[in-house]
This record gives structure tokens, C-alpha cells and sequence, in this order.
């Protein structure tokens, strides 16, 4: 008489075997960046290009002062050209 030993296969919780069981084992994602200093970035950079972006409009391409954009009167002046009542 032979007797067979069975052996059992267990499944490797610990390490996954296909795809599908490796997408559901991933790690939690460490931000070296957060979220909310992100967005604060974008808006100083938007802020500083659109800044920029005005300096350069009117001193080069308008061939005023650079500096002139921070005027008040200066924004005063284009407003009433764009209205022209």
C-alpha cells in the first residue's frame, strides 16, 4: 500500500504574484511636496507671471517705463481707453 502525501498550497499574502494582486498591495504614497504648498506655489507663480508678463507688455513692447505698470494712473489711462464713453 503507498500512501500519498498531500501538500498544501498556501497562498503568499506577503509577496504578490500577478498584477492584479500587486495593484491592490501598494504602498501608501509619501508627498515630499503637500498639497496645500502646491497650490500655494502656483499662485505665486502665476501672480509673478502675470507681473512680468505687464512689465514687459509696457516697457518693451509699449515702449514706455517697465515700472510705469505699477501706477494707478497708469491702469486709470487704459481703463478709460478700453471704456470710452
Amino acid at each position: 500500500m503507498t500512501t500519498t502525501k498531500q501538500t498544501e498550497i498556501k497562498p503568499n499574502i506577503d509577496k504578490p504574484e500577478t498584477r492584479e494582486q500587486k495593484d491592490k498591495v501598494k504602498k501608501p504614497r509619501v508627498r515630499l511636496i503637500p498639497i496645500w504648498l502646491r497650490l500655494l506655489i502656483i499662485l505665486v507663480l502665476l501672480i509673478l507671471s502675470l507681473t512680468i508678463g505687464a512689465m514687459i507688455g509696457y516697457g518693451v513692447l509699449g515702449d514706455g517705463n517697465a515700472f510705469d505698470v505699477f501706477k494707478k494712473s497708469t491702469w486709470q489711462h487704459i481703463a478709460d481707453i478700453v471704456v470710452k464713453e
